[in-house]
Formats: structure tokens, C-alpha cells, sequence
């Protein structure tokens, strides 16, 4: 089309100063004729290209014609390759970063875990080899010992009698006596 506009200029400069406008319309009589030739061209290379209208062709026509479909069939692929390639390796980045991201919430989950045990034996306390508990901080500060593996046996027992006396002056403040 370009070059349709770059003869329609050119020929305009040297037939403008002339002014003859009987020689102008056989010039574009001409480049119609010839744009509908070369519109038909394209549109019967069209249907050949398609698998149409073969009947007319010889067989070295059909030849040149199975080579340049060979030839447009290679670029076909190459462009589809090209666009696999390109988004195989866009996945590939995603999975890196899903892994760096998979990673990074290993180490802090395996942080997390580090503090919650860390938290744990501040409460609990710790064991020492035999497995007995050793000195447990509470959170006010204070201690306790004990030995978690002794056993502790509970008995019930028939209720005693009891003598009761008349409650001294400390019981009726509020303070308890043992006899």
C-alpha cells in the first residue's frame, strides 16, 4: 500500500505541472486495473494456501506451494515454542519464589517452635537425667521442687470422732489452732 502512495506522489508531481486530466484518469485506470490484479492474486494464493482450488496447479506449482507452507508451518512453530519456552520459565521464577516463600515460613515456624519450648521449660521447669523435675519458676517469682515420679497413694478412711471444744479467742479472730 505504501508503495501504491509512493507512485500515486511521484506521479503526481510529474503530471501536475502538465494539468492534462485525460492522461490523469488513464493513470488511475491503470493502478485500479492493477490493484485488482494483485487482489485477486492474493485471494487465489489465499484459497491455494487453504487447500483449495489445487486442480489448475502443476505439479512443480504444487511443490513451490508445499515449501512455503513448510516454510510458514517452521515459523508457526518456532513462535509457539518460543511462547512454551517463556512460560516454562515464568513458572520455574514462581516456583522458586513459592519455594524461598515455603522456606521462610519453615524457619519461622522452627523460631516459633524454638520459643514456644523455650516458654515452656521457663513455666515447667526442666528435667534432669533421671527424668526428675528440677526447680520450677512460677510466674510470681516463686520456686517449687518436686519429684513427679513418686507415686502418690490416696486412702479413704472411717471418720473419727471428734471432740469439739468451745472455740478459744485466736479461732474467733480468725486464726486456727492445732491441739
Amino acid at each position: 500500500m505504501k508503495s501504491v502512495i509512493d507512485r500515486y506522489n511521484k506521479t503526481k508531481e510529474e503530471h501536475h505541472p502538465l494539468g492534462n486530466s485525460t492522461s490523469e484518469v488513464k493513470f488511475w485506470q491503470r493502478e485500479a486495473a492493477m490493484l485488482r490484479q494483485q487482489l485477486q492474486d492474493l485471494q487465489e494464493s489465499h484459497r491455494q494456501m487453504m487447500g483449495e482450488e489445487l486442480s489448475g496447479l502443476t505439479v512443480k506449482e504444487l511443490q513451490t506451494l508445499e515449501n512455503q507452507l513448510e516454510i510458514s508451518l517452521r515459523g508457526v512453530r518456532v513462535q509457539k515454542d518460543q511462547l512454551l519456552m517463556d512460560e516454562i520459565q515464568d513458572l520455574n521464577q514462581k516456583g522458586k519464589l513459592i519455594h524461598q516463600e515455603n522456606m521462610e515460613l519453615y524457619r519461622k515456624v522452627n523460631l516459633i517452635h524454638q520459643e514456644n519450648t523455650e516458654l515452656q521449660k521457663k513455666v515447667y521447669g526442666t528435667r534432669d537425667w533421671n527424668g526428675r523435675k528440677r526447680n520450677s519458676v512460677l510466674t510470681n517469682g516463686l520456686s517449687i521442687e518436686a519429684n513427679l515420679q513418686v507415686p502418690v497413694s490416696l486412702q479413704l478412711s472411717q471418720p473419727q470422732q471428734q471432740n469439739y471444744e468451745e472455740p478459744t479467742e485466736a479461732t474467733k479472730l480468725g486464726r486456727l489452732q492445732l491441739h
